[in-house]
């Protein structure tokens, strides 16, 4: 479907670091740092209706950034 490239792709241009991970059960799971606007911006294309494939729930936790990631790589 595309979803965690699309994904990785507006990250990238957003400049954000993490990675869009397939989970069981056709779910995807999104780790993105950078600063919080951006990643507002993030969640608010996730949630836009334009994603390949058919998302059902954006779900957000906000925790303390870990650093250490580059990059935004699909797993």
């Amino acid at each position: 479907m595309g979803f965690r490239w699309w994904t990785r792709s507006r990250a990238l241009e957003l400049g954000l670091v993490g990675s869009a991970t397939n989970l069981p059960a056709s779910r995807v799971e999104v780790v993105a740092e950078g600063p919080r606007e951006d990643c507002e911006k993030l969640l608010e294309a996730l949630r836009s209706g334009r994603t390949p494939g058919r998302v059902d729930h954006v779900a957000e936790l906000w925790l303390q950034p870990k650093g250490g990631l580059t990059g935004f790589v699909e797993r």
